[in-house]
């Protein structure tokens, strides 16, 4: 039985999740966490076979939960959903140690071929975006000044793009706010950019953010 802890902030969205899962007789969704923070504390409580965690959510994200986790257990087996299918995201995510990456707007059976896969080791990034990824590595195209971001820059600067404060940042990362004014330095200088709203204009345009 593979024993899987279900994170998204939504709660139509995890019990059609739940749904879909438990569909498979082989699964089972032991937790259902609604923030990186709850996801977190539920990981080391029941040491689930795989999580299933989206990206995007309040406080400090899935992607600093996946960080987390990592640091307490390197061999956590996590697959990443997201709304966005760029391949910034999907190859930061997978940086970060996720062993996979799915959209949320794959078909039903991926969702389940993917918790399989990664419950087994194995990595398993959505097929479409797979490709693409495939493509970009062989085509060798240049690479946008975003991807000079190091991780913790790139985390600050979609939220930032996203509209959320420094103070606000601060507080979900857990990092002091002069910490994250030098990432924000750092981020304007290697993007060339001198305000807020051309750092938005920025994500927009490399789908890490929603119009």
């Amino acid at each position: 039985m593979i024993r899987v802890l279900l994170v998204d902030d939504h709660a139509v969205v995890r019990m059609g999740f739940r749904l879909l899962l438990q569909s498979n007789a082989d699964i089972t969704v032991v937790a259902e966490a609604e923030s990186g923070e709850a996801a977190c504390q539920l990981f080391l409580d029941l040491a689930p076979d795989v999580v299933v965690m989206d990206l995007a959510m309040p406080g400090m994200g899935g992607l600093e939960a996946l960080r987390r986790i990592r640091a307490r257990q390197p061999q956590a087996k996590v697959l990443a959903l997201s709304a966005h299918d760029d391949l910034m995201r999907a190859r930061r995510t997978l940086q970060e140690g996720a062993l996979g990456f799915l959209s949320k707007r794959s078909a039903p059976e991926t969702l389940l071929e993917a918790v399989v896969a990664i419950a087994a080791g194995r990595r398993y990034i959505d097929p479409a975006l797979a490709q693409k990824l495939a493509l970009a590595e062989f085509d060798g195209a240049t690479k946008s000044p975003v991807e000079q971001l190091s991780e913790r820059e790139f985390d600050v600067f979609v939220r930032l793009a996203g509209g959320a404060t420094v103070q606000r940042i601060a507080q979900d990362l857990k990092l002091s706010a002069s910490t994250v004014g030098t990432h924000l330095y750092n981020i304007k200088q290697k993007l060339a950019v001198v305000n807020q709203s051309e750092l938005t204009l920025i994500a927009i345009r490399h789908g890490l953010i929603d119009t």
